[in-house]
């Protein structure tokens, strides 16, 4: 639904790896900014905020509200600087983080090595204690818990994580073994059946570890932001969760890993809420920030969703958009390896330095830089609307890489890199089409992010996709898809029965308990819109498939509906008796989309440069500022439209046009001149 323009002004900041966007609606406007990311994010955050309301003209004080999306947890994750943990398991299963499943990283690499657990085995207790999938048959001794915690204590943990056997089936020993441990100790204690009440020990104990794990870091950063924002007569933040919904400051606190992939989750929000993907089988997402990109694909207006994700090397069972990211981003590093092959990424030069045009002590070639020398981003380009570029270093940078590389020259190995990031982005966009039986020919790409819009037409040229949508707050999608987020909160337990015509009323006692628990966490219960899933499969097999549920349960419909989307993702059904693993349900409170208003009007030509593109060489190319082109405006390849926040390439064999909402739509021509 659309925000109502008397509604008052709303602001959306998400923190990336090298910038951190903001997006304020104000009424039917929309304002943006960008301002490099501080190691404590609270800081770019509140300097964020002050930056768009200037430009709006306003007080961070007349704020109604405030959304924000973070990299506090993944980046603990991927650099290993979490809490240290604990990890409270059933007598004889001390190391199932370690064990893990028998599939290896890399099938043929036989000195393939898995990442070391979160939790170090001496750091990992066991318990006398038994639990069936029938219930308690041992019960836990209190004295042996408490005796526990004085050895916790003195191994100074900053976080204790309890995963006990058939926990998911019933709670009770685990319960106990909470209760005491937080009477006894001051640190936060992550309880399998709260944080993930599903079967399978291994996966729930990898994200019950990676919840503890996270949460002294999520704490203090949602702590220190809450109370910064009321400091500045801010409203107090709601984050967004990696299940593309917000939640208040408390949840995201008592369930630290559902922030994994926060920022990514917002800008597939806010790729679904301003492209509708029409006559198309479905979007591309495309964000390519400093760091990384991120690609994911939206169906029939709606972000796909996976449980079954994994982050540095880590399972991860909690509802997420599912996204895929690699390690290829405007400030990725390009370097040559042993057997002299380009490469670009995954390390990276973040904020600072940054890459050698940004003038802050980078020295190492990026791809920002090799843009720079391509022609793509020009001398007098000021990103954020504020940071000029050193044009000279970038190219003395791709100078430096060319002779490493045995390259002619900085363009020959600008080209390089280019293309090289190219292919690792290409690679991504087919594992989450091609891999999964979906022809992206059909899709449309939606580019974001600072770099997206650059190398998106590249990117679909090679996948022979002709459409791309660049959304116009394009260089802040996720900060934008912040503010057209819904509330949302997923309850999930596993069931683990056949389904058979009568006997399943139970499930429906349990749909009640879980709906009671999601509801319990919105803000406004009544306007809460619940959906009810089903994980099922045949009996016998490994893994499953979910299934709608539309009110009381109906074993004839599950099954049909089971029946159906087998075939569709695998071709072909069976008969066999179909089993319910897990039921779940999410409670939704939608969300209201601003409005994006584009006024654009004035001399929208800036003058021309000459750019390099890879496939017919150097052309003159017309310079736009997007933001004064006319909806309805036509723009015939090779072009550069440029903007604060980010730049779009229009190469040749290309052609957009204006949308009434400002976004630039790009077809193939096939015509390069």
């Amino acid at each position: 639904m659309s925000r109502d323009s008397d509604a008052g002004p709303t602001i959306g900041v998400d923190v990336g790896g090298t910038f951190t966007d903001v997006a304020l609606s104000v009424g039917n406007r929309l304002v943006t900014a960008k301002v490099p990311t501080t190691a404590d994010q609270s800081v770019g955050v509140l300097a964020g905020i002050e930056k768009a309301c200037q430009r709006a003209n306003i007080d961070p004080s007349d704020l109604d509200g405030f959304a924000h999306a973070m990299t506090v947890s993944v980046n603990a994750l991927l650099e290993r600087d979490g809490a240290r943990t604990a990890l409270v398991t059933t007598a004889g299963f001390r190391d199932v983080l370690e064990i893990g499943r028998q599939a290896r990283p890399h099938l043929y690499d036989l000195d393939a090595e898995k990442p070391e657990p979160l939790v170090p085995r001496r750091r990992r207790f066991e318990i006398d204690e038994r639990t069936t999938a029938e219930g308690v048959e041992t019960p836990v001794d209190p004295d042996a818990v408490r005796t526990l915690a004085d050895t916790l204590r003195e191994r100074d943990v900053e976080a204790v994580a309890i995963s006990l056997l058939h926990a998911y089936a019933d709670p009770e020993n685990e319960r106990v073994i909470a209760e005491i441990l937080r009477e006894e100790l001051s640190v936060p204690v992550s309880a399998s059946h709260e944080v993930l009440a599903e079967f399978r020990e291994y996966e729930r104990t990898s994200t019950t570890a990676v919840d503890a794990y996270l949460r002294p870091a999520i704490d203090s950063y949602v702590g220190r932001l809450v109370e910064e924002a009321k400091g500045s007569g801010i409203p107090t933040p709601r984050i967004m969760q990696a299940n593309g919904g917000i939640a208040d400051p408390a949840t995201v606190r008592e369930h630290a890993v559902t922030t994994t992939l926060s920022g990514p989750a917002a800008g597939v929000v806010g790729a679904a809420a301003t492209v509708d993907d029409g006559d198309a089988a479905g979007l591309v997402t495309f964000d390519m920030g400093g760091t990384s990109s991120d690609v994911s694909l939206v169906r029939d207006g709606q972000a796909e969703r996976t449980t079954d994700s994994e982050i540095a090397g880590l399972p991860i069972r909690t509802p997420m958009v599912d996204v895929n990211t690699v390690g290829a981003g405007g400030g990725s590093i390009a370097w040559v390896d042993a057997g002299g092959a380009l490469r670009v990424g995954p390390h990276s030069a973040g904020a600072v330095p940054g890459p050698a045009c940004y003038a802050r002590g980078g020295t190492d070639a990026t791809v920002t830089d090799a843009n720079v020398v391509l022609g793509y981003i020009g001398e007098g380009t000021a990103l954020g609307g504020e940071m000029t570029l050193d044009v000279d270093a970038a190219h003395e940078a791709l100078e430096r890489l060319a002779a490493e590389a045995g390259l002619a020259d900085a363009r020959e190995a600008a080209q390089g890199v280019y293309r090289v990031a190219n292919a690792t982005m290409t690679r991504t966009i087919r594992s989450v089409t091609v891999e999964r039986g979906h022809d992206p020919r059909g899709f449309t790409l939606v580019a974001f992010g600072g770099a997206g819009p650059m190398h998106a037409p590249a990117l679909a040229a090679a996948l022979d996709i002709d459409r791309v949508v660049v959304p116009r707050p394009g260089g802040v999608l996720s900060a934008f898809g912040l503010l057209a987020a819904d509330e949302s909160y997923d309850a999930v337990r596993t069931v683990g029965v056949e389904i058979d015509d009568g006997g399943m009323d139970h499930l429906d006692a349990v749909y009640d308990d879980l709906v009671s628990e999601v509801l319990a966490k919105t803000t406004d219960p009544d306007a809460a819109t619940v959906s009810r899933t089903a994980d099922c499969r045949y009996a016998g097999q490994s893994f499953d498939l979910s299934v709608p549920v539309d009110g009381t349960f109906d074993a004839t419909t599950v099954i049909d509906r089971f029946h159906d989307a087998h075939d569709r993702t695998y071709g072909y059904t069976m008969d066999e008796t179909v089993e319910i693993v897990n039921l779940r349900v999410m409670a939704t409170v939608e969300g209201a989309d601003p409005v994006i208003r584009h006024d654009g009007k004035g001399d929208a030509r800036l003058g021309s440069r000459e750019a390099y593109f890879p496939d017919v060489g150097s052309r003159e190319t017309t310079v736009y500022d997007r933001d004064r082109l006319e909806s309805g405006t036509a723009i015939t390849g090779p072009a550069v439209l440029e903007q604060a926040e980010s730049t779009t390439v229009v190469p040749p064999g290309w052609a957009g046009e204006v949308l009434t909402d400002g976004a630039v739509a790009l077809r193939r021509t096939g015509v390069s001149g």
